[in-house]
C-alpha cells in the first residue's frame, strides 16, 4: 500500500505486515488437520485389511482340516467309515487348537450302496465354519 506524503513529494512504502517466506497458524492448522484425517482412513484401512487377512487364514486352516479328515474317510474305505463319526472338540486336534471338528456319516443316503461323508469344522466359538461333503459308494 503506497501513501502520498504531500510535503516533499515522495511516495512513503508501508512494510508488510505479513512476510512471504512462511506459513500462518492457520495454514500450518489446516495441513494438520488434512494430515490427520488422512491417516486416520490410512489406519482403518490397514486394520480392515489384517482383519480380513487373518479370517482368510482361518478360513483356509479349516477348510485344510475338513479335507485331511474326508481323506482319511476315503482311506479307511466303505465299510469303516461309520468309525469316524463323532466330534472332535476345540483343544483336542493337535496343532490346531482353536478347531474343533464334526463329521458325520450317513449311509443309504442319497440311496442304497451309498454313504453321504459331511465334515464341518468350526471356530471363533462356532461363529464360523467350513462345510465339506462328499459321497462313497460301495
Amino acid at each position: 500500500m503506497i501513501h502520498h506524503n504531500y510535503d516533499n513529494q515522495r511516495p512513503e512504502v508501508t512494510p508488510r505486515l505479513r512476510s512471504s517466506n512462511g506459513f500462518t497458524l492457520m495454514e500450518v492448522l489446516v495441513a494438520m488437520l488434512i494430515l490427520s484425517v488422512g491417516l486416520l482412513g490410512m489406519a482403518a484401512l490397514i486394520t480392515g485389511i489384517i482383519n480380513s487377512n487373518k479370517l482368510s487364514n482361518r478360513i483356509s486352516t479349516a477348510t485344510v482340516l475338513a479335507q485331511d479328515k474326508m481323506e482319511k474317510i476315503r482311506g479307511v474305505g466303505y465299510d469303516d467309515a461309520e468309525d469316524e463319526d463323532g466330534t472332535e472338540d476345540y483343544n483336542n486336534i493337535s496343532n490346531y487348537l482353536l478347531y474343533k471338528r464334526i463329521t458325520a456319516v450317513a449311509a443309504g443316503d442319497p440311496a442304497a450302496g451309498m454313504k453321504k461323508i459331511t465334515v464341518t469344522v468350526y471356530w471363533d466359538s462356532d461363529d464360523h465354519s467350513v462345510v465339506l461333503n462328499t459321497i462313497l459308494a460301495e
